[in-house]
């Protein structure tokens, strides 16, 4: 997990993938000056030893974001250095080809965003995730686009990703599924993620290993 800090006023969530390469949202990208990660950060009021805090040298949106809808909200930061892997910092797994999740699906999301409409937190919060219908998205979000994004959060639930977590992971049986994106103002479930599949239908979003 990783704490994004773009100048000296946003911040976003985001995942290590590789030693030197950070995933996060593409809208988290406000040219805000230098762009920094945290890893290794469980709570913001207790320094550690096993912080790491590393400048991003570059980011890249994908291609075909789009500020007005959100499709395809990724964006890759190259870091100056290579982190080092220890139990605190560590990476995380991309989905395989073809490999999908479905309504029903139990997940998890984490990130030090709101907590409430009016209520912050310097700690690391995770929340369980369940995958649902993409009509349910489609009811909220107008935008919503089910062939590069993915609904999870029961409406039925408190729980739910919200500002300051975009470009945090939604971790399904240890793997990336998605990432998020955006979702209602007042936290309410469920938000939309960016959805991962190194093989999607033309025009949505891929990430490649190397």
């Amino acid at each position: 997990m990783a704490y994004v800090q773009i100048g000296s006023m946003g911040n976003c969530g985001g995942f290590l993938i590789q030693e030197d390469v950070v995933v996060t949202a593409a809208h988290c990208n406000c040219n805000l000056g230098n762009i920094f990660v945290y890893l290794g950060v469980q709570d913001f009021m207790k320094p550690g030893q096993n912080w790491q805090r590393i400048r991003a040298r570059r980011w890249i949106q994908h291609p075909d974001f789009s500020n007005e809808n959100f499709d395809n909200d990724i964006m890759l930061l190259k870091l100056w250095h290579s982190a080092e892997l220890t139990e605190w910092v560590g990476l995380v797994p991309l989905p395989v080809a073809d490999q999908h999740v479905s309504p029903g699906s139990k997940c998890s999301v984490a990130g030090w965003g709101r907590t409430g409409v009016n209520t912050t937190t310097d700690r690391l919060q995770e929340a369980e995730q369940e995958v649902v219908s993409d009509d349910l998205c489609r009811e909220r979000y107008q935008h919503y686009n089910s062939t590069n994004m993915l609904c999870a959060g029961s409406p039925h639930t408190e729980k739910s990703a919200f500002q300051g977590d975009s470009g945090g992971p939604l971790v399904c049986d240890g793997v990336v599924q998605g990432i998020v994106s955006n979702g209602d103002p007042d936290g309410r479930p469920p938000p939309a993620y960016t959805q991962e599949s190194p093989n999607s239908s033309p025009g949505s979003t891929k990430l490649c290993r190397s």
